[in-house]
């Protein structure tokens, strides 16, 4: 009974503490906090950043002056995380966590890569621990951006864009991946396994977009084509394919084929697609 008792007083201490802990105040920070993430290639990009607000203050060239530099954000450091090997405006970066600093510049700005990730603003920054410096040139925008943004654009499998938008500027960062040896390598290595079970749609999209062996990928939408005789997609990219290689009676020939599949199993979107390929070969 004595050991029941010291076991419910303890139950409801560790209620109270809980409760109360929960119920503390708080305050939310002036400048929010967000994660993005991006798909890239065969692994991702990580950005987090805190999101200062104009408040009807000068930006660049006011709070932030022109050649000093910039957390590129609020708070605590940016950090940049690629989970492979990436190419960042021509430049190979290794996979790994770097702070994203910048340097402002009313035609001009330097992004920084450093190799301390994690610091408080710039107050400890040193140019010494730098991975990579480049210029880019920044962009006027023409609707107001209150706060801080960050988002990517013009994805693909092989290149993104990052902007970095604040007040009326833009400042655009290009990417890409560094990973094609490796991602054809694994296309090779499935494409050798089950026929049924081989990745037909990525490997062909992968070789046509990427300017790799047509002639390869034109073999596997042969392939794909008996495994699913109606089906309108494989049609859309033996058709594309034609029309990349320069065979523009074959490819309007074979989109036709996928028009008709497309009209027969009701996929519009398939219609519109083998349409399109039909009006540019014929352009």
């Amino acid at each position: 009974m004595k050991k029941r008792f010291i076991y419910l007083c303890i139950m409801l201490m560790a209620c109270a503490t809980l409760k109360t802990y929960a119920q503390e105040p708080r305050i939310p920070e002036a400048s929010s906090t967000q994660t993005i993430i991006q798909d890239f290639g065969l692994g991702k990009i990580t950005i987090t950043y805190s999101r200062p607000n104009v408040k009807g203050r000068k930006i660049f060239g006011g709070i932030n002056p022109y050649g000093e530099v910039w957390r590129t954000g609020a708070n605590a450091a940016t950090t940049i995380s690629f989970s492979e090997n990436v190419i960042v405006e021509g430049n190979k970066v290794p996979m790994g966590t770097y702070a994203l600093f910048s340097i402002p510049g009313e035609k001009e700005w330097t992004i920084i890569l450093n190799k301390t990730a994690k610091q408080w603003g710039a107050y400890s920054y040193k140019q010494s621990d730098d991975l990579l410096r480049f210029k880019v040139k920044p962009i006027d925008v023409k609707e107001k951006r209150e706060s801080l943004t960050m988002q990517f654009a013009n994805s693909t499998t092989k290149s993104t864009d990052l902007y970095i938008v604040w007040d009326h500027t833009g400042v655009p960062i290009h990417m890409q991946t560094d990973d094609d040896l490796q991602i054809t390598a694994n296309i090779e290595k499935l494409m050798q396994g089950d026929v049924k079970k081989r990745p037909y749609f990525n490997a062909i999209q992968y070789y046509y977009e990427n300017d790799k062996d047509l002639n390869k990928a034109m073999t596997w939408a042969l392939e794909a084509e008996k495994l699913e005789p109606k089906g309108p997609w494989y049609k859309l990219w033996k058709a594309r394919i034609q029309l990349k290689m320069g065979k523009k009676a074959e490819a309007i020939a074979t989109a036709q084929e996928g028009v008709r599949l497309a009209k027969e199993s009701n996929d519009d979107e398939y219609v519109r697609l083998n349409e399109a390929v039909i009006g540019q070969a014929k352009n």
